[in-house]
C-alpha cells in the first residue's frame, strides 16, 4: 500500500528546502560570494577551490532530486542531506569554537543544516519512512 500524499511530502520536506537552498549557494560560492559573504577570491586556487565546492554541491543536490522523483534514490538522498548538513553544521560549530562567531549568513546557515541534518537523520529513523519504503 502506497503512503498519503502527505506523507510522502514530510519524508522529502528536508530534500525539497536543501535543493532550494544548495543550489542557488553552490552558484554564489563558485561565481561570486562576495555578493552575500565576507569572501574575497583573489588567486586562482582560491577560484578554483570555490568552483570545487560548487560542484560538490550540485552534485549533492543532484542525488537529493533523484531522491524526490525517484523512490530508489530516497534512502540515499535522505542519508547523503543528513550527512552534508550535519557535516556542515558540526565544521561550523569547530570554526565558532576556534575562530569566533561568523557572518549573520553562516549563523543561519549553521542553524539551518544543523535542523535540515537532524530531520532527515529523523525521517531515516522514523516509522514513516519504515513504512513508504
Amino acid at each position: 500500500m502506497q503512503a498519503p500524499l502527505i506523507t510522502k511530502i514530510h519524508l522529502k520536506i528536508s530534500l525539497i528546502i536543501s535543493v532550494l537552498v544548495v543550489i542557488p549557494a553552490a552558484f554564489i560560492y563558485g561565481f561570486n560570494p562576495e555578493v552575500l559573504l565576507d569572501i574575497s577570491l583573489s588567486t586562482i586556487d582560491e577560484q578554483n577551490f570555490s568552483k570545487g565546492v560548487m560542484g560538490l554541491y550540485l552534485a549533492l543536490a543532484s542525488l537529493w532530486c533523484f531522491g524526490l522523483f525517484n523512490p530508489k534514490f530516497l534512502h540515499a538522498a535522505l542519508i547523503s542531506n543528513a550527512l552534508f548538513m550535519l557535516g556542515l553544521g558540526f565544521g561550523r560549530i569547530l570554526s565558532v569554537i576556534f575562530d569566533g562567531i561568523p557572518s549573520t549568513a553562516f549563523s543561519i546557515g549553521l542553524i539551518g543544516e544543523l535542523v535540515l541534518g537532524l530531520y532527515s537523520a529523523w525521517v531515516l529513523n522514523s516509522k514513516c519512512f519504515q513504512k513508504a519504503s
